[in-house]
């Protein structure tokens, strides 16, 4: 995993939580510049930094090795439309009924939910509004909530 893409998945975890790197650092006992660094792709983090993180964003941290012709499931870039809603009640709540109706935690469900919105961002190539980012959210939760069985 490049730094950047380490840098956008923390970032990631850290608003869908809707914390601040001030919040995260302290709780892994890590400095602000240090997590604000990693979260920019700069800085060569140690296993135990990335594991108290982890700790701090209660996840857990995952190291492994893969092919290099594997293909590799590149970080999207959060907009900053995206990470606004994100800190916002509605979003908070609608993560809550994906996880319930997932039999998943909210925490670690809002990361992959921001990650799957801004990919889904990335194919109309255009800057989201945040009604956009509600239509597109619904149309999960419906999906979530609602499956269609059977046919």
């Amino acid at each position: 995993m490049q730094r950047q893409e380490l840098g956008q998945q923390l970032r990631t975890l850290r608003a869908a939580q809707g914390r601040t790197v001030a919040a995260v650092a302290t709780d892994a006992g890590l400095s602000v510049p240090y997590v604000a660094n990693l979260e920019n792709g700069r800085g060569n983090p140690t296993v135990d930094a990335l594991t108290r993180i982890a700790d701090a964003l209660q996840t857990r941290l995952v190291i492994g090795f893969a092919a290099e012709s594997q293909d590799q499931d590149t970080a999207v870039a959060l907009p900053a439309t995206l990470v606004r809603l994100s800190r916002g009640a509605r979003f908070r709540r609608d993560v809550r009924v994906i996880a319930e109706a997932a039999g998943a935690d909210p925490a670690a469900v809002a990361g992959p939910v921001l990650g799957g919105l801004a990919r889904l961002a990335a194919v109309t190539g255009r800057e989201l509004s945040e009604a956009d980012w509600f239509r597109l959210l619904d149309a999960l939760l419906l999906v979530a909530v609602h499956p269609q069985t059977g046919r």
